[in-house]
């Protein structure tokens, strides 16, 4: 027998993958979650319950359907009333798409009953593991879409168990992997958040963790230096979310945070080398008050302190 090649062994082990998960869903089921619908035809419910403006060309391009199966499906809408029409601002020839109130409520137990069959099949693995199966469906999506694949609609929530330890290992992984950092940034990482799990004060500090379709995607701490002087600390954003504000985001959150909780001064330690934090900074208003040449995570850094007047 003609030994396979590696390319070979490689799509038959995606194409495992995939007959394991279509199962586990359940979508070989000609209707999903006990419903009239179809997978496609929930798929185009979701699409136009969650998105504006919206026009068939873009469900064809973006779901990768063919233009006259869509035309069907539409068309089956239309007659059950589950959709409305209006006329596209940017092109008359177009029309936008949404959902009636009768289309609302055809789709609202459909999107209920996958998330209670998602809430359930996670419900057997513990929070890190969920974590890890989150952040390789994240992967999975990032490599196989590649940039061309618009990421989700960035959360921001509070700090949960399980987030000190993942936020310190994706720290570590992406800053060795971006500026060759060894393990003694790890450590310091590891130091700070064990010391803001043990010991920090609820009231005068919080840490934000942004999230993109349920995977953690950035984070910032708000810490206590003094009654009246904040610090800004390990704000990251994970590569396949940048250009997108979140930084920004993270930062301005942190610095009306500081103001709620009364701090005059805010202050922050970064490196030269961190050119597109350096610029968030900058804009936020921090204004770099000192340089210290040192040699730390296996290299020879300037580390800078940022400031600020609340």
């Amino acid at each position: 027998m003609q030994q396979s090649s590696p390319r070979h062994q490689r799509a038959e082990a995606a194409r495992a993958f995939n007959r394991f998960y279509t199962s586990q869903l359940e979508l070989l089921n000609q209707h999903l979650h006990q419903s009239d619908f179809t997978l496609t035809e929930t798929r185009i419910l979701f699409e136009l319950a969650n998105r504006h403006h919206v026009v068939a060309n873009d469900l064809v391009r973006d779901l990768r359907l063919d233009a006259g199966y869509l035309s069907r499906i539409l068309a089956k809408f239309d007659k059950a009333g589950l959709i409305k029409r209006t006329r596209s601002e940017s092109d008359a020839r177009q029309s936008q798409l949404g959902l009636t109130p009768a289309g609302v409520a055809a789709f609202s137990p459909l999107d209920q009953a996958a998330r209670t069959q998602m809430m359930d099949r996670l419900s057997s693995l513990n929070d890190s593991d969920q974590m890890k199966l989150i952040a390789a469906m994240g992967d999975i999506r990032t490599l196989l879409a590649g940039s061309n694949q618009p990421a989700g609609v960035p959360t921001i929530r509070n700090l949960e168990p399980g987030d000190i330890g993942w936020v310190t290992h994706r720290q570590a992984k992406l800053y060795h992997e971006e500026y060759g950092w060894d393990l003694t940034y790890e450590a310091l990482v590891a130091e700070i958040l064990a010391d803001f799990g043990r010991h920090h004060d609820k009231e005068r500090e919080r840490a934000w963790i942004a999230e993109v379709d349920g995977r953690i995607v950035g984070s910032i701490f708000l810490m206590r230096a003094t009654d009246e002087l904040a610090k800004l600390r390990l704000l990251y954003v994970e590569p396949d979310t940048r250009g997108m504000g979140l930084g920004q985001k993270l930062v301005e959150d942190c610095i009306s945070g500081a103001r709620q909780r009364g701090y005059k001064r805010m202050t922050l330690w970064t490196q030269s080398t961190l050119s597109a934090a350096r610029k968030i900074y900058e804009r936020a208003g921090f204004k770099l008050s000192a340089e210290e040449k040192h040699h730390s995570f296996g290299h020879d850094l300037i580390g800078e302190t940022w400031d600020m007047t609340l």
